[in-house]
């Protein structure tokens, strides 16, 4: 299904006032309060109408032209007893412009008005109110005519893409999706949350599972120890996320990514992320049981269904270490056994308390391969992911660096046998610094597939990533350089049936 993206500017903007009217003395009032704090639709109008209103369900959508061709520009007007404040109009899932507001205060009635162009597939139309706290479907309608023979439903596949292109043939299958947004962009027209809820709309319309990982901002991946304001800021996201209707359908929510790296602790680089500081974020560790200021708690207080991961570490990286070593004595494997520890540690306490699920419900891995570990010990570039190969320490380098993660996961009571979704992954090491563009050995990817469809504990494999302007060096759906050979291995794993 197309994806309708109105202009720059244009983007669903929201009523942030919502007072009943009862007289038409208090309507004057309140518009030249509106028209004096310069709250106006984007024309610039807030309409005052007298008139009557025929009786309907409430709310009345009323579309013109009333059956409107591909290319039309449509005009919807939305009818409600009821003057909602913080409210979107979506198409397909992308906000639509909104142009008008009118009272009609005399007969209790409040009337909105939107405009988008027609698309050549049938659109539902969805208005929502309180989107300030998290989107609250008030109405929906269907406009256009429904394919004639519905589609077979997809088939499920661990393949996945971070970033998948909209236009990208999935083959019959049922992927995964990785979309990424911030905290403090919430309102930012491509990383805010209604920019989120259009992607997972669109990855949902194409059969895709989607994974949303939720940062702090650009550069720092959860808030800076410490900084409990930032805290309470990114657990209200957390909470607007899982409140919100249009993204009932995400799969699972991971928090931040790499919080071992120095480069995701940009804004604080005096205090990197510990592992203390991400198990207390993640479900209070350190803290009373009683306390319900971590995001295992506001999320499931927010929607008892929505399943949280405990993000990615990144793998050979040492800027952090931990102080529980793992049976391998490696920074990056002490610092994420640290964490896990720390959160089992947690949600023990809270169980023994009677608290409802307290630990998490899988984690996001990142999974590297390393192709030139390979060539180094004499074997192809390609069986990289095949190979067990060790540094000095023993652990594990490359690809087979899950096993080293799933070694720590399976040792603690708590996060024994989950899940785990592998949200990035190609063949990209920070120390060589040689992107796939330029490193990509024809057949890696096959031979990493190998290992994952035999891997039952494994339900996601995500490429990173298929399409974004600044990562053209690691988009499969531009196929630059060696990539070429990485998509086509895509291409041809979700052909056969993978």
């Amino acid at each position: 299904m197309r994806a309708l993206r109105p202009a720059r500017g244009e983007r669903g903007l929201r009523t942030k006032w919502a007072l009943p009217l009862r007289r038409l003395g208090e309507a004057a009032l309140l518009l030249g309060l509106l028209l004096a704090l310069g709250i106006v639709a984007p024309s610039g109008q807030v309409i005052l109408r007298l008139g009557p209103v025929s009786d309907a369900p409430w709310p009345r959508f009323a579309v013109h032209p009333p059956s409107p061709r591909p290319g039309d520009v449509v005009r919807v007007e939305v009818i409600d007893r009821i003057p909602w404040g913080y409210i979107l109009l979506t198409v397909n899932g992308e906000p639509a412009a909104l142009e008008q507001i009118e009272a009609m205060p005399a007969s209790g009635i409040w009337r909105w008005r939107w405009r988008f162009q027609m698309p050549a597939e049938a659109v539902e139309l969805a208005f929502y109110r309180d989107c300030h706290e998290g989107c609250r479907l008030r109405g929906r309608l269907a406009l256009g005519d429904p394919e004639p023979i519905p589609k077979p439903p997809p088939l499920p596949t661990k393949l996945g893409l971070v970033f998948p292109h909209p236009e990208r043939d999935w083959k019959g299958r049922a992927g995964w999706a990785v979309e990424l947004t911030y905290a403090r962009q919430a309102e930012d027209p491509d990383w805010g949350i209604d920019a989120l809820a259009a992607r997972v709309a669109r990855d949902q319309g194409r059969g895709l599972r989607v994974l949303v990982r939720v940062d702090y901002d650009r550069g720092q991946t959860l808030p800076p120890p410490g900084d409990l304001e930032g805290l309470r800021r990114y657990l209200r996201y957390l909470e607007r996320l899982a409140r919100d209707e249009r993204l009932q359908g995400v799969y699972a929510y991971f928090l931040g990514s790499g919080p071992n790296e120095a480069a995701s602790n940009r804004l604080s680089p005096e205090r990197p992320i510990s592992p203390a500081w991400y198990a207390r974020i993640f479900n209070g560790y350190g803290e009373s049981p009683i306390r319900t200021d971590n995001a295992v708690a506001v999320l499931r207080a927010a929607n008892p269904r929505a399943r949280l991961l405990i993000g990615p570490v990144r793998p050979f990286v040492r800027d952090q270490d931990g102080e529980r070593p793992s049976r391998v004595n490696v920074p990056w494997l002490n610092y994420f056994n640290t964490m896990v520890a720390f959160i089992d540690e947690a949600a023990r306490a809270r169980a023994a308390m009677g608290q409802w699920n307290p630990g998490p419900d899988g984690f996001a891995l990142h999974v590297p391969g390393w192709p030139e570990a390979a060539r180094a010990a004499g074997y192809p570039e390609a069986e990289e992911p095949r190979l067990d190969l060790r540094d000095a320490a023993g652990a594990r380098l490359g690809f087979r660096a899950l096993y080293d993660w799933l070694d720590i996961i399976n040792a603690y009571p708590t996060t024994r046998g989950l899940p785990v979704f592998i949200t990035s992954s190609n063949t990209y090491i920070p120390d060589e610094g040689v992107p796939p563009a330029h490193n990509y050995p024809r057949g890696w990817l096959t031979a990493a597939w190998s290992v994952i469809a035999s891997e039952p504990q494994v339900q996601a494999f995500c490429w990173f990533l298929d399409e974004d302007p600044q990562w053209t060096d690691f988009s499969l759906w531009r196929g630059k350089g060696r990539l070429r050979d990485a998509a086509a291995e895509f291409e041809a794993l979700l052909t056969t049936g993978s």
